[in-house]
């Protein structure tokens, strides 16, 4: 155990009767809430049971909460919005229009629709690609009920995938079991920031809409994704990789697609009259998205390095790490434990590391099916830490060290 090491190494830097002395019997029950803190118990030694007191008091006290998501925001993002205030012009706007034409350039498509919100985003691709109460639409189970959601706006019938167990995206071989005459679509999710298997789905002949709701920026074979199926959509909420408070994007390689969007996310001055919503996305909103879309790049580079440093101090330990791919942005670093971890989340939360099960509740458990066996370890076991571009360096220790002490804990009680 690692403080049993610590006390070796503590009989070697002082001896044992100045230990005895501090802590007579007691030193094999003193324990550490890391390695840092016990090489600064050891410097200051002499003060005696005060060192102790003081790092007692840091562990309870001291440790600021670390929330497991948290938007990147800056001056930059502020005097955007400012902008838009001053100009009187806070609905949809020119501001929309160039954040439209921006991120189609860094896609690489000719255009782009700004909606209100990602879940927007797939209603409208799905009643632009004509489906409605006779169609069956593929999703996977594990991922958030947004999905769900949009496909029963249009009526469609929602039919659920199993998981693939090491990248955690939707399992390619079960989504072929699944396809029927009926099925219109399958939505794929890139999900936690890695590509779902794309040359396999690909094959079955079944369009393909991408949710790039966790993977803006991402690349699969170099390419971007959301580039490869007939649409893609985008969310930028408030904790994703770029955000807009709230918001979306749809892309398309049809322009019929694209068009009927337009037509769709809103109802006001329209010649002839069909159900039409109110989907639109703001100036203010939009504002926020450029300077956000400038920054994509250098957001990718952070969270990569971050994962870095969590990877090299996880790898000793018995989890699954997130899968070793170049092309991965880490929008979640999700680690799989060996048993629920539901103790664990507790514990890390507790001590002040706010971490969660990625998806809250898988679909399949939300409509009460079974059959599932896969999505339903994966939901048990898998936890997510926090990784985003404004974690400091400091924080990013304070992660590493309470997860790895959290984890020796209970390894020893045998809780993981």
């Amino acid at each position: 155990a690692r403080h049993q090491v610590f006390c070796v190494i503590a009989a070697k830097s002082r001896s044992h009767r100045a230990l005895n002395t501090l802590f007579g019997s007691k030193i094999r029950k003193i324990e550490f809430i890391n390695f840092r803190h016990f090489r600064h118990f050891i410097k200051n030694a002499s003060t005696g049971w005060t060192a102790e007191v003081k790092l007692k008091n840091y562990h309870k006290e001291n440790l600021r909460f670390i929330p497991h998501s948290r938007p990147t925001l800056g001056e930059e993002e502020m005097r955007a919005v400012s902008e838009v205030i001053k100009s009187g012009q806070i609905a949809e706007g020119e501001v929309v229009k160039r954040f439209e034409k921006s991120f189609a350039d860094k896609m690489g498509v000719r255009e782009a629709v700004a909606v209100s919100s990602g879940t927007a985003a797939l209603h409208l691709v799905l009643l632009a690609m004509g489906i409605g109460p006779a169609d069956e639409v593929i999703i996977p189970s594990y991922v958030c009920s947004a999905l769900l959601n949009a496909v029963q706006y249009v009526g469609a019938t929602p039919v659920l995938a199993e998981t693939d167990p090491l990248t955690y995206n939707m399992d390619p071989e079960d989504v072929q079991r699944r396809i029927t005459l009926r099925t219109r679509a399958i939505v794929v999710p890139h999900l936690f920031g890695l590509a779902a298997d794309l040359d396999k789905i690909l094959k079955l002949n079944v369009p393909v809409i991408e949710d790039c709701a966790q993977a803006v920026g991402a690349t699969y074979h170099h390419r971007p994704l959301g580039t490869f199926g007939v649409a893609a959509i985008f969310s930028f909420y408030a904790t994703k990789v770029m955000t807009t408070g709230e918001g979306g994007m749809i892309i398309a390689n049809s322009p019929q697609i694209t068009e009927q969007v337009k037509d769709l996310r809103t109802y006001d001055e329209k010649q002839t009259y069909r159900l039409r919503y109110n989907y639109k996305m703001t100036d203010f909103q939009a504002a926020l998205g450029e300077i956000q879309l400038t920054r994509l790049d250098d957001f990718i580079k952070s969270r990569r390095k971050i994962a870095r440093q969590y990877v090299k101090h996880f790898e000793p330990l018995d989890l699954k790490l997130p899968a070793g791919n170049a092309e991965h942005i880490y929008y979640r670093f999700v680690v799989g434990m060996q048993a629920d971890c539901a103790a664990f989340v507790r514990e890390l939360v507790e001590i002040g590391v706010g971490c969660a099960r990625p998806v809250f509740l898988p679909l399949h458990r939300q409509l009460n099916m079974k059959g599932y066996p896969v999505t339903e370890k994966t939901w048990k076991t898998a936890l997510s830490i926090p990784i985003y571009p404004s974690l400091h360096t400091k924080e990013v220790e304070q992660i590493i060290d309470v997860f790895m002490d959290t984890y020796e804990k209970m390894e020893r009680s045998s809780a993981i």
